[in-house]
């Protein structure tokens, strides 16, 4: 016999009301937000020797362009303006570039005239002397992420629009953000932040650090309380603890400069970073699938707000 045989109807009714609220919030917390498997495959292709290390203006960062706009519009992602290429020319030392943002754009549900932009750069090192640096976790790892926001609007559309911005020339000292900032069609202040994931995909420790926080002190709350068991996010590296500071070390900087409040996941600098072992077989895909599913509770909290 149950218990709820025993109670009077009313009080039984309220409590399969009850046991229903909880599985369903439990349900939910469990529910996976994107599909695991095609995250860590797009990882694994963008940092493949396909794509020649993608070197801004090189034939391996057109492919990688070309493969993350085929990705964007197969999730239904569309184009922030009429196309989802903002290209921009730029001169490095001697050298002429030609860098491509790819901006993709999902409608608030609430708060259509206010933006969040939610970044990546899909650039790294190209090939040098013959050997190409695949940079898995810098940063095909945070383009990977951004296919897994895409999912993740499939299912919960989001309350302020969002921009997903795949950044070019970061490594060439971040010009595509640069370049999209100043260049933005609206007013500056409709941005309500920048998320911006930079090498997420890997830690001995089990730690993502999270930038910003320390700066913009209003964005404490969506960081703190996460509920993973296998990732420990840390606030820090921006400038207000011993570690030395993230602020201006990825696109974010562009952000910050003008006053947007941004938030930076990163991990530490491994024995890998910028060295041609960075490829898919050195990250840690459980670290890095529950890592992007901690970036996205945090993105939750604050598109609440």
């Amino acid at each position: 016999m149950t218990v709820l045989n025993v109670l009077p109807k009313s009080l039984a009714l309220v409590v399969i009301g009850l046991l229903s609220v909880s599985f369903s919030s439990s349900q939910e917390q469990t529910e996976s937000y994107f599909n695991e498997e095609a995250l860590l495959r797009h990882l694994e292709t963008l940092s493949s020797d396909v794509f020649e290390g993608r070197l801004t203006g090189s034939n391996g960062a057109i492919k990688a362009k070309e493969y993350i706009i085929n990705q964007f519009y197969s999730l239904k992602i569309q184009p922030f303006k009429k196309s989802y290429e903002q290209s921009f020319l730029f001169s490095k030392g001697k050298k002429d570039f030609k860098g491509t943002n790819i901006l993709g754009y999902i409608e608030g549900t609430l708060e259509p005239n206010k933006y969040i932009v939610i970044s990546a750069h899909y650039d790294h090192l190209g090939v040098n002397n013959g050997v190409i640096y695949n940079g898995a976790d810098d940063n095909a790892s945070g383009i990977g992420a951004l296919f897994s926001f895409a999912q993740f609007f499939q299912k919960y559309p989001p309350k302020h629009s969002v921009i997903l911005a795949a950044f070019d020339a970061e490594e060439l000292g971040m010009q595509g953000s640069s370049y999209f900032i100043k260049n933005f069609p609206f007013s500056l202040k409709m941005i309500k932040a920048n998320l911006n994931m930079d090498m997420i995909s890997r830690s001995d420790k089990k730690e993502l650090y999270v930038a910003g926080a320390n700066v913009y002190t209003f964005l404490r709350k969506a960081v703190c309380c996460t509920e993973s068991k296998k990732v420990n996010l840390i606030t820090g590296h921006d400038g207000y603890d011993d570690k030395d500071s993230w602020v201006y070390a990825s696109d974010h900087a562009n952000f910050h400069k003008r006053g947007i409040p941004f938030l930076y996941f990163g991990v530490e600098d491994h024995e890998d970073y910028h060295e041609a072992t960075d490829d898919f077989e050195n990250i840690h895909p459980e670290f890095y699938t529950e890592a992007v599913k901690v970036i996205i509770s945090v993105f939750k909290k604050i598109d609440v707000h």
